[in-house]
């Protein structure tokens, strides 16, 4: 498999784990904040870097049934959110393949 290198992010404001500093997502790249996670604000992304996959499952959330996996920190392992495989109602397919970051998880990164 070889060495993993992380990915490096350029952009005006970068969130990352704020365990140990790794780069996540740009700003740019927040699609809405308008969501809540198990430890409050939490912020929908088109894509993010540096992240590990958990295996898909089913959840019931406060918008309905989704599957989802949970993400984690590729330097740290530390879970920062997670990413949205299928949304089973037709309003929530915008989410399908976009990344939820929660927001006490996360830092900014100079």
């Amino acid at each position: 498999m070889g060495l993993q290198y992380n990915i490096y992010l350029n952009s005006d404001k970068i969130f990352g784990c704020k365990n140990c500093k790794t780069h996540l997502a740009g700003h740019e790249s927040i699609i809405s904040r308008n969501f809540r996670g198990q430890h409050g604000k939490a912020y929908l992304f088109a894509s993010v870097v540096n992240i590990d996959e958990g295996p898909a499952n089913e959840r019931h959330m406060t918008t309905g049934r989704h599957v989802v996996r949970d993400i984690g920190c590729k330097q740290c392992k530390e879970t920062v959110g997670w990413k949205y495989d299928k949304a089973y109602e037709a309003n929530e397919k915008y989410k399908e393949g976009k990344f939820i970051l929660e927001a006490e998880l996360l830092c900014y990164v100079d």
